[in-house]
Formats: C-alpha cells, sequence, structure tokens
C-alpha cells in the first residue's frame, strides 16, 4: 500500500481506532475481519519487527519465531525508513 489512502482504507483505520479503546471489541473484530492465518502473521510480523529493533539477529529471529529470511527481511527494510508506521510506533510505545 501506498501513501495514498483510500476512502474504503481511511474507513478501516477510523473503525480500528474507534475500536481500540475497547481491547475486547478490538480482538473480536480483527478475529471475525482476519482469517486465522493473516492474524497470526500479523501477530508473528510485530514480533519480528520488535527482535529487529532489538538488534536480535535475522537468523535468531528465523530459529525463534519459525518464520522464513525473506519476512524478516521485508521487517528490516520497513525499518529503515526513519518516519515509517513501524519507527514511529517503537518510539511512542517502546
Amino acid at each position: 500500500m501506498g501513501k495514498v489512502t483510500t476512502k474504503y482504507q481511511q474507513e478501516l483505520i477510523d473503525v480500528l481506532h474507534r475500536t481500540a479503546k475497547d481491547k475486547k471489541l478490538l480482538e473480536a473484530f480483527l478475529v471475525d475481519l482476519l482469517t486465522p492465518q493473516e492474524y497470526n502473521d500479523i501477530v508473528t510480523r510485530w514480533q519480528v519487527v520488535k527482535a529487529l529493533d532489538r538488534h536480535v539477529t535475522q537468523r535468531d529471529i528465523a530459529q525463534n519465531l519459525k518464520v522464513s529470511i525473506a519476512k524478516i527481511t521485508r521487517g528490516s527494510r520497513e525499518l529503515l525508513d526513519e518516519n515509517g508506521g513501524f519507527k514511529q510506533v517503537l518510539r511512542e510505545f517502546y
């Protein structure tokens, strides 16, 4: 997804933002919205990004989280963007 947000993407962002105030509702919404695999992939991707930010090696991440180096490389590339969403969230919350 590029930097341009469609009205449908914005609607989803708005729904996530509003439901974020209620963790149980947000979880129920995500479980219904995503397949179990999609949900697991998102959870795992976030763990990859956090591990990369802590300077854990790609080999260790792959071993610990049972993911391919290719998946880790994508997260690594995204972390290069100092103004990207991953960096912003990590700075704000971790």
